[in-house]
């Protein structure tokens, strides 16, 4: 009987630090992020830089979105942070000129979500430009100086640097996370949106730790 209990204890402590060795198990290279051969200088040298590529019509990008707003709140101060809008279609050149318009407005931070919300809950297809110009227009936002923003030479040169980091990042898909211009993660398969969040922090604690040396 004693025997029978020992051995039950002894399989359930097991199960426990099973589950333990899971939940916090340590990244690995190839599976949780990969490092780049070349990597790119950053904006910032006295912060560990972190960059999300999005794109507003990505569903997985709408889903990590409230995790990452959520982790925004309680960022450590040596971590910087930036989106960029990624192209890989021409279908994604109109969210990636209304990201950086509003940002030239100083009125991406209140409509950067409602985009999100508007696209995958409304079912408003921004992407459609007159579309997208009228839903601006409803936004308090001045729809020529918009327009006239967002098809300027200086939106234009901003697409253009945002293709060209995705050729230096090589990247293949969104939302990913570039950290310190080396490190490369994203949604796994199978994986949380949880799991890219702490794959995040931990690479960032390994950044830091690097530098720390």
């Amino acid at each position: 009987m004693q025997m029978n209990r020992l051995l039950a204890i002894l399989v359930f402590s097991g199960i426990v630090l099973m589950g333990m060795t899971g939940t916090h198990a340590e990244i690995v290279a190839g599976r949780d992020y990969k490092e780049l051969s070349n990597p790119q200088p950053t904006q910032d040298k006295t912060r560990i830089e972190v960059i999300e590529f999005f794109w507003y019509g990505c569903p997985h990008c709408n889903n990590l979105h409230p995790h990452v707003k959520n982790w925004l709140k309680n960022k450590p101060d040596d971590v910087g942070f930036r989106f960029v809008p990624a192209i890989f279609r021409s279908n994604w050149i109109p969210g990636a000129k209304t990201f950086y318009t509003l940002t030239t407005l100083d009125a991406i931070e209140p409509l950067h979500d409602e985009i999100f919300h508007a696209i995958h809950d409304a079912k408003i297809d921004l992407h459609n430009e007159s579309v997208l110009f009228d839903w601006i227009a409803r936004q308090d936002i001045d729809k020529e100086k918009f327009i006239n923003i967002y098809n300027s030479f200086t939106t234009q040169n901003q697409i253009a640097r945002t293709n060209q980091m995705m050729r230096q990042y090589q990247l293949t898909g969104v939302p990913v996370f570039v950290i310190e211009g080396q490190y490369i993660t994203m949604n796994r398969k199978g994986g949380t949106p949880q799991d890219t969040i702490q794959a995040l922090n931990e690479i960032i604690d390994m950044v830091r730790k690097s530098k720390a040396q």
